[in-house]
């Protein structure tokens, strides 16, 4: 591969989509969207009272995830029919007879695709950093949430160039790119889910509690008679006679056992890892307020990392026990400090995944060609 001949090639395809007008209204749709997802989002996270700048990370991380979302729904249409579409158009054949190979092409397909995806995410930019400095959201936050959001754009392209280079008719590789991206953000929690609910384990409850027993008489006084003038030499009528409560004692009771069946997904986390929403909130730094997520990447990434711990085989809870006056209050930032990170697992899936999509792809368009699909057009 020569970097010369792929930056020529990238420059022809970004030259061609400026060209474009459709081009500059999606980006100003785009904007629009933006817009009145970041009024609304300030307009629904009202702010605490006590000062906290949790209402503003919230919102931070709603524009972020709505900015993933709409990258993931438009970059297939602008990477899936990167090859199969100059095919049909009878513009691959001229570039394949020069100088530039097939890895030159795919990657210069690639690069256009990944700075068109990009340009998305640049009109995003004003918005994010509204959001950061009305939050209160730390910089690496924000620039670990750029970092991510710039690698699952160019997975997205990969993916789409990918089979744009595999299948033959344009239309068929763009529906497939989106069922390919509809699988790694829909599938994985669907997948995750069904499984969940398939994965039970029992789990053994022994519990026992203080039960009443024989009551014990308690001498009482009037309220009247603790309050009488000291210097009165006569008793209050009320007064003379006594009278008696009952005041209950407790025991420990018998130990109950209970066997009840509960979901499992310690081995079947991974189905979530790939998954990039997941790996946006697990690899951005988690902010906790008296140990609770404080926006929505923390909450998502607690769930995600709480599905990692296996649940307790035997659980046991003494109400005859002083000392443990109930469950200890376990909060969610000490239930993740035993899980390790995910984020990485699901971008080597990723990048997996579009690598050997890639590689099919250089394979089937190589030249001289073997074997076409029936109907290919040539030249």
């Amino acid at each position: 591969m020569n970097a010369t001949r792929i930056g020529v090639i990238a420059r022809l395809e970004l030259t061609q989509r400026i060209r474009s007008v459709a081009w500059f209204v999606l980006l100003a749709v785009f904007a629009l969207l933006l817009l009145g997802v970041t009024l609304l989002s300030f307009q629904a996270v009202s702010p605490s009272l006590d000062g906290d700048d949790t209402a503003g990370a919230n919102v931070f991380s709603l524009i972020v995830y709505f900015v993933l979302l709409l990258v993931v729904l438009v970059s297939p249409t602008l990477s899936g029919n990167a090859i199969n579409g100059d095919r049909d158009a009878a513009t691959l054949a001229p570039v394949q007879v020069t100088l530039a190979t097939t890895g030159d092409i795919l990657v210069g397909k690639l690069l256009a695709a990944w700075v068109t995806g990009l340009a998305f995410l640049a009109v995003a930019v004003p918005f994010l950093v509204i959001a950061t400095a009305a939050g209160g959201v730390p910089l690496d936050v924000l620039l670990v949430s750029l970092l991510v959001l710039v690698v699952e754009v160019g997975v997205v392209a990969a993916v789409g160039v990918g089979l744009s280079g595999i299948l033959a008719r344009p239309l068929f590789s763009v529906a497939v790119t989106y069922l390919t991206v509809a699988a790694l953000v829909l599938g994985t929690v669907i997948a995750f889910g069904l499984s969940a609910s398939a994965s039970r384990t029992e789990v053994e409850s022994r519990s026992r509690v203080l039960e009443p027993v024989m009551s014990t008489p308690r001498p009482t006084v009037a309220p009247e008679c603790m309050t009488a003038d000291p210097g009165q030499t006569e008793p209050l009528p009320q007064c003379t006679g006594s009278g008696a409560v009952s005041e209950p004692q407790y025991e420990c009771g018998e130990w109950s056992t209970q066997r009840y069946e509960t979901t499992r997904t310690d081995h079947l986390w991974w189905m979530l890892a790939a998954n990039p929403f997941v790996i946006l909130a697990d690899a951005t730094p988690a902010r906790f307020v008296n140990g609770e997520p404080r926006d929505v990447f923390g909450s998502v990434k607690v769930f995600v990392r709480q599905a990692q711990l296996s649940p307790e085989a035997a659980a046991e809870w003494d109400g005859c026990d002083v000392s443990a006056s109930g469950v200890p209050n376990t909060s969610s930032e000490q239930r993740i400090e035993g899980t390790v990170p995910s984020w990485f697992v699901g971008l080597a899936v990723q990048v997996l995944l579009a690598g050997l999509l890639m590689w099919r792809a250089a394979a089937r368009t190589k030249t001289p060609a073997k074997r076409l699909p029936p109907g290919t057009r040539i030249a």
